[in-house]
């Protein structure tokens, strides 16, 4: 299947699922008056802007889409890398509900980050007039929103393999699919996805499954030059807590190889001959050992300086922002 401007699919069916097994009918129902989008009253379908700006914040992940091609480097190199809902049960992930198309697919430790799928993307008539349609409402924005919109709904098929999947996807309070759809109805809409959307249909971020956000974390420093992607403490406390395993161990173990070499070094004071080289590489990693203690304790330091800056310039921009749209106001 080809969304490209210069390749459309020319088959007689180019939406991702055939018609008679859509699963919502509501912009096809003749006299209906439905002016919106199914399922979100406030976005009106003849308002073009307002739509394509929406779609946009539905689907388009931009941080994700920009390192899309340095994902590599953070999980498996392969868009079926998508555990089952009951899998994710097994791996004593919780199926925490999503909007942000940046979080979905995204899990740290025992929690798993994953968007519903929306009514719209349900309908026949909304692929073949608004994302697989040129010229379309959407403008220049329809290839990337249409190739990220296939690269999500592509994901619940690897998500919804099993009835036991179906069943948790449809539970209240992780209700992944709309109410209404049957087992037997879910599996006729997604039958064809997995053959018929290939990697190269979809946007960068879809090019790859489950995202882990501690490796996000960390690379958006390097590859967007952010603190971090995705805060998941809400307080400092939480965030440092984090820090002391590891850092009681290191000075566990520090502590134990500088008290035996004290004792040797007593030991050597009581003798008429000297280790001098032993000497030496004691004074050197008392040193070095000071050196780390002190680099770690300004890290630490540094770290919780740079979070509050953070925070204090955020709320300065903010503070400025709504200064400059009140002046605005005050010319007009």
């Amino acid at each position: 299947m080809s969304t490209g401007k210069e390749g459309l699919d020319t088959s007689p069916d180019p939406a991702p699922f055939p018609q008679k097994f859509q699963l919502n009918e509501e912009l096809d129902l003749e006299g209906s008056g439905i002016s919106y989008l199914p399922g979100y009253p406030r976005v009106h379908l003849n308002d073009s802007q307002q739509l394509t700006a929406f779609l946009d914040r539905e689907f388009w992940a931009a941080d994700l889409e920009k390192i899309s091609p340095r994902l590599w480097v953070m999980t498996t190199q392969s868009s079926a890398n998508i555990s089952s809902l009951h899998y994710q049960r097994v791996k004593g992930r919780e199926i925490v509900l999503t909007e942000d198309p940046r979080l979905h697919l995204v899990w740290i430790y025992n929690r798993v980050f994953i968007k519903p799928l929306p009514k719209y993307l349900l309908s026949y008539r909304f692929w073949t007039t608004f994302l697989l349609s040129e010229p379309s409402p959407l403008g220049i924005e329809r290839d990337k929103l249409c190739k990220a919109a296939l690269g999500y709904l592509r994901t619940f098929y690897y998500l919804i393999e099993h009835e036991s999947d179906f069943d948790i996807a449809c539970r209240a309070e992780s209700r992944l699919v709309p109410l209404g759809v049957t087992w037997e109805q879910f599996c006729n809409f997604s039958d064809r996805f997995k053959d018929r959307i290939q990697d190269s249909d979809v946007s960068g971020r879809y090019q790859f499954g489950e995202l882990r956000l501690t490796r996000l974390n960390f690379y958006v420093k390097i590859f967007l030059s952010k603190f971090v992607y995705e805060r998941v403490h809400a307080q400092y406390g939480d965030y440092f807590n984090r820090f002391y395993a590891p850092l009681l161990f290191i000075f566990g173990i520090l502590s134990l190889m500088l008290n035996a070499m004290q004792v040797e070094m007593n030991v050597e004071a009581l003798t008429k001959d000297k280790w001098m080289l032993f000497w030496r590489i004691c004074r050197w990693f008392s040193v070095i050992t000071l050196a780390v203690l002190l680099f770690l304790s300004f890290g630490l330091v540094s770290l919780l300086l740079g979070m509050v800056s953070d925070e204090w310039i955020f709320a300065i921009r903010v503070l400025r922002s709504k200064k400059k749209e009140k002046r605005k106001q005050c010319t007009v």
